[in-house]
């Protein structure tokens, strides 16, 4: 190095000797060589700041990395000479530079998100450090240490971005398979409505034969039993026989009757939805004895939709009911039930259904089990619909299921 500085005084040098010493200060004695030489042999660069924050030594890699001869850097304010702008191009004011608040304000730094000037007006990335030089308690200056950065700033740049690209595809892809499920899981509710139909119209069939072929016969065999009694009145032994007779057939006609509700409540296509709702909640509440209380209230001129839909919707609104009063009765060993029907008005009506009871309860995982099937038989006809179906259960102190039903529009969508 080419570069002089004033001789330093004796305080001067044992504060040096703490901290890097200068490369091109001209010093006395072998010490002072071995100092030159070992700020010399480092890679990293290196240079001091007086007070004022002029340098007053810098070597050799620090003033290759800044493009300056290490003469024209001695003396210069270093903020002014290399730090006066940031990397977007604002003007940095010297109050807030980092690495003379080190000496003004006693505040060590290591700063690795800012640039550097070179002397040919280019920047760099740069990591520096500022630490106070102390000289019997006084500061002195500062010794700034700084390396170029900018391989470092472009590999994690690059990583950076493929981390960016690598989340777009993790992204896109699964947005693909959430597609995909979403499709397969349309499909499969639209199996699964479909099936539902295909039985509904199956259990139709089924009672209307069972109501017209086998009702007319217990019918015809109640008279033909009858006409026999009368002839055998002076018999009292075959008498009593054919009244015992008509009493098993009877039964058996109550027992038809039931079996046709059970597949297809003839209310349900002769007085509507709501009269069918009505009709099995008192249903209910007769066959348990629960303590009930049964609230309903249509809004006027609020009609169950109409048409192949229409019918469609009204059937999974009164079996997820039926399934709603059935779990009741088999799994809550309740005492009393409150049961709420209400529907909203045009010109978006939405059906209300809410059963509350005071039983044991359950926990959610039960009600979440793969192998509940009536809850999920419940929740795939109303997701079907558009409707939702929620559970509210804790043990010990009853479960509330309310079921939200938007009824379809003439198009047969949900409203």
């Amino acid at each position: 190095m080419t570069a002089v500085a004033a001789p330093l005084k004796p305080s001067q040098r044992h504060a040096v000797a703490a901290q890097p010493a200068p490369a091109t200060a001209v010093t006395t004695g072998v010490w002072a060589e071995q100092l030159q030489l070992l700020l010399e042999s480092t890679g990293e660069g290196i240079f001091g700041v007086d007070m004022s924050g002029c340098c007053t030594f810098v070597n050799r890699a620090a003033a290759d990395m800044l493009g300056y001869p290490a003469a024209a850097v001695l003396g210069s304010n270093m903020h002014a000479l290399i730090h006066h702008t940031h990397a977007d191009g604002r003007h940095y004011p010297e109050a807030e530079c980092p690495i003379f608040n080190a000496f003004r304000q006693g505040l060590p730094c290591r700063i690795d998100s800012e640039v550097l000037w070179r002397a040919d007006g280019s920047a760099f990335s740069a990591e520096y450090s500022s630490h106070p030089i102390l000289d019997g308690g006084a500061v002195q200056g500062a010794v700034v240490t700084l390396i170029d950065i900018t391989e470092r700033k472009r590999s994690e740049a690059l990583l950076q971005q493929s981390h960016e690209q690598l989340e777009r595809r993790v992204v896109a892809l699964t947005n693909e398979r959430t597609a995909e499920l979403t499709q397969a899981l349309g499909a499969l509710r639209e199996l699964s409505a479909y099936s539902e139909s295909v039985r509904e119209e199956e259990r139709t069939r089924i009672a209307r034969e069972i109501h017209d072929e086998l009702g007319s016969l217990l019918v015809a065999l109640k008279m033909d039993v009858g006409w026999l009694e009368k002839r055998v009145q002076d018999r009292h032994e075959l008498s009593f026989k054919c009244h015992g007779m008509g009493r098993t057939i009877d039964t058996a006609v109550d027992n038809l009757g039931r079996i046709i509700t059970d597949l297809r409540p003839s209310i349900l296509d002769h007085q509507g939805l709501w009269a069918a709702l009505e009709w099995q909640a008192q249903e209910f509440i007769e066959t348990t004895e629960l303590r009930a209380d049964l609230q309903m209230h249509v809004t006027a001129q609020t009609q169950p939709p109409c048409g192949p839909d229409g019918e469609r919707w009204a059937i999974a609104v009164f079996r997820i009911f039926q399934e709603m009063l059935s779990n009741v009765a088999r799994h809550a060993q309740a005492r009393s039930v409150r049961i709420q029907l209400y529907v909203d008005g045009p010109p978006h009506p939405v059906l209300h259904i809410e059963v509350r009871d005071d039983g044991v309860g359950a926990e959610p995982a039960a009600l979440n089990h793969p192998r509940s099937y009536g809850v999920m038989g419940m929740r795939e006809r109303a997701g079907h619909f558009g409707g939702t179906l929620a559970i509210d259960s804790v043990p010990n102190h009853g479960t509330c299921v309310r079921l939200t039903m938007p009824m379809p529009t003439p198009s047969g969508s949900p409203s």
